[in-house]
């Protein structure tokens, strides 16, 4: 076991050394990204980590213990601050694994003549500090995994715009591939947009939606079935006869539903179920 009292004393003496190499080495490093830290930044994240690594093996090596809290928690910021600005999972672990490089200098230095304590420390050291950078590592893409989804999120959401075509008639324009998630998002959108217009025809426009299966084909259905508890109809537009050959061939039944081959079709239908009718304006004399 290392001797903590006895290394971390010896650490707390040469801390401006350790520092200084770890910084220096972090700087030369190719995965540095210095158009996205400040090396300012770079040298008090460290130094403070530094600072926090050494209260910690005061106490003991295992990184388990609540004594390392504190470290795991800058680690935990400065893992998501890194990931938002862009850097790997490679280029944030590296923050900590590099730090080995001045404490493996450190311990030969001090065990220059019992090489049977240099290798049970260089152990242990070395265990530690990988532990601390796998759980940077593992934050890091924890956070990229958040963000990436929450992307996906607002990219469905913003790819489902409900649009007000006349009075009491919306447009719901759907283009790409119709799953569970975003069928949930779409009927969701099409409900509030309902409510807020006080809505009577839903025109839902399936032209950019590469394929119709019957799962499609089923989300379409509910989507329906929930406007109309919301009391709208909803007529299906962008019909092609590709699109009505699968629909066929797969026995959907949309009898009770009515559907359009184009969006102008639809929405002039809308106008008739509606008793409204736009007319060409005459020619000026």
């Amino acid at each position: 076991m290392v001797q903590t009292s006895e290394l971390t004393a010896e650490i707390r003496s040469q801390q401006d050394f350790i520092l200084t190499e770890w910084v220096n080495f972090q700087l030369s490093a190719l995965t540095l990204r210095r158009e996205l830290l400040k090396e300012q930044d770079l040298k008090d994240q460290s130094q403070c980590f530094l600072e926090l690594f050494v209260s910690a093996l005061e106490s003991n090596s295992d990184s388990s213990t609540p004594s390392w809290k504190l470290v795991k928690e800058m680690l935990h910021e400065t893992s998501k601050s890194r990931a938002r600005l862009g850097f790997t999972p490679k280029e944030t672990a590296i923050f900590v694994f590099s730090l080995k490089q001045p404490l493996f200098t450190l311990l030969q230095k001090r065990n220059q003549s019992d090489a049977k304590q240099l290798a049970s420390e260089l152990w242990e050291i070395s265990v530690l500090v990988d532990e601390l950078g796998l759980y940077t590592a593992e934050i890091h893409q924890q956070h990229r995994e958040e963000v990436i989804l929450r992307q996906q999120q607002e990219v469905l959401e913003l790819s489902t715009p409900v649009v007000q075509l006349w009075e009491s008639v919306l447009a719901l324009p759907l283009i790409g591939t119709l799953d569970s998630a975003r069928t949930q998002i779409v009927m969701e959108t099409l409900l509030q947009r309902i409510v807020e217009t006080s809505a009577k025809i839903a025109v839902i426009d399936i032209t950019g939606v590469p394929t119709v299966d019957t799962l499609v084909a089923q989300h379409l259905m509910k989507t329906v079935s929930a406007a109309r508890l919301m009391g709208a109809d909803c007529i299906i537009s962008g019909i092609r006869p590709q699109i009505a050959q699968t629909i066929v061939h797969l026995g959907v039944d949309l009898n009770d539903i009515v559907t359009k081959s184009t969006l102008a079709a639809a929405f002039q239908m809308a106008l008739e179920q509606l008793g409204a009718k736009v007319t060409m304006a005459s020619a000026p004399v």
